[in-house]
């Protein structure tokens, strides 16, 4: 390993102290190691485009992220909350677990945090101040909830972790729907001790029409995850071909179901997704120039012989992996955590013989909670912002729940069944 490795690096954490975007920083950082050799930068060109062209699972990232934009732009959350409030009923701190539900429903039509925390958590902190919540408490039990995003398939960051791992898309899907539930009954727990404790308002009777014409009318979006998993698990559908027709889906529903989308607030949803997409793509685009550096340094093959040294059993390197995303997770963009660090420990992964699956259920679940971590976790500043409350009550509030979730981490961590036992269903 020679002191180039020190460029790429260089230019990554300058990038991130700049606020420069991450993907450009770590485009100029191989560019700027590739010159530093004398190598070709046609070399560094061919290992992009290769990459970007060949790998066809990324197709579906951007079909699930314009879903998302659909599902926050049509006001499908509004019959999403209503239905959970439904199964909820009167119980302390009911909309404490509207919230819960609510997140988990959500979940399966778009697996992303920061769109549940800023679509579906805007209606549930709204309602929570409506009925006298204390907003700290309701916006971190929001961050905490949107953690289950990426964890409920579908899944951007499980996408990412299958195109660099090549693990099954279908069995990481299905191996964090258990881990997720477990995140939903470790945070209600919580929310009826406090619900309890502080004296949080019993949640309205719900009659049987209620239940029935709120059901009704959700009927329509709950489909959506119906539907992609099944043409997931039934073998009709890849995950990319599920992610286009739940794309094409969730417009039919906006359009002629709800009623609740017209033409222009499309053309503000695709320019989003571009956006969105664009910033995905340029770390990906980066991250396979970092790949080769990583891969001709030989640095997997150096931290390989140093760990296996040092570290004896694979409970041990999973409680290392565990700490190491967590602290990513809190510092640095959920991809680039994936696209630079995964592939440096992934020779580990299989040195002690873990599951990919398994593993890249724990590495998502860290980077989630990583978001929920002061002071720099996304999910706190999305909904401080909501709820306009500072962030000194929010991390108050949010870190009792951080810890509820590291409790499910570590039964999740080492009892692999809650991911493996559905795997098993799955070719």
């Amino acid at each position: 390993m020679s002191w180039y490795l020190i460029i790429p690096f260089f230019f990554l954490v300058f990038a991130f102290v700049i606020r420069m975007p991450i993907g450009l920083g770590m485009l100029a950082g191989s560019i700027a190691y590739f010159l530093a050799k004398g190598l070709s930068l046609g070399s560094l060109l061919n290992t992009v485009c290769y990459g970007l062209t060949n790998a066809y699972i990324l197709i579906a990232i951007p079909l699930f992220v314009f879903t998302a934009n659909v599902m926050n732009s049509s006001e499908v959350t509004d019959k999403i909350f209503d239905f959970a409030r439904s199964l909820i009923g009167r119980r302390h701190g009911a909309t404490g677990y509207v919230n819960i539900v609510a997140s988990l429903i959500f979940a399966g039509m778009t697996g992303s945090a920061v769109a549940d925390a800023s679509g579906l958590g805007t209606l549930e902190i709204a309602q929570m101040k409506k009925e006298g919540y204390d907003m700290p408490f309701s916006c971190a039990i929001t961050a905490s909830t949107a953690v289950i995003g990426p964890i409920f398939p579908p899944s951007i960051p499980f996408v990412i972790y299958a195109m660099i791992s090549g693990a099954s898309v279908g069995k990481l899907f299905m191996g964090g729907m258990v881990p997720a539930i477990i995140l939903c009954i470790v945070m209600g727990v919580y929310v009826y001790f406090v619900s309890k404790k502080r004296g949080y308002p019993v949640g309205a009777k719900v009659t049987f029409k209620y239940f029935v014409s709120s059901t009704f009318k959700a009927v329509p979006a709950l489909m959506t995850p119906v539907i992609l998993l099944l043409g997931i698990y039934t073998g009709i559908m890849t995950p990319t071909e599920a992610g286009a027709v739940a794309a094409a889906y969730t417009l039919v529903i906006a359009f002629l179901v709800y009623r609740t989308l017209n033409l222009k607030a499309l053309g503000t949803i695709l320019l989003n997704t571009l956006r969105t997409t664009g910033a995905i793509f340029l770390v990906i685009a980066g991250a396979y120039g970092f790949s080769f550096i990583v891969t001709s340094e030989q640095v997997s093959k150096i931290i390989v012989s140093a760990m296996s040294g040092i570290v004896h059993s694979p409970w041990v390197f999973l409680l290392t992996a565990n700490v190491l995303f967590l602290i990513l997770g809190a510092l640095v963009d959920v991809n680039v955590s994936e696209l630079v660090f995964i592939p440096i420990i992934l020779p580990l992964v299989k040195y002690f013989n873990i599951d990919l699956v398994h593993f890249g259920v724990l590495i998502c679940l860290n980077m989630m909670i990583g978001l929920l971590t002061p002071p720099f976790g996304m999910l706190l500043f999305v909904t401080a912002g909501i709820g306009k409350v500072s962030m000194k009550d929010l991390i108050r509030e949010v870190l009792p729940l951080i810890g509820v979730l590291l409790v499910a981490l570590a039964v999740i961590t080492y009892i692999p069944d809650t991911v493996m036992f559905l795997t098993h269903l799955v070719r």
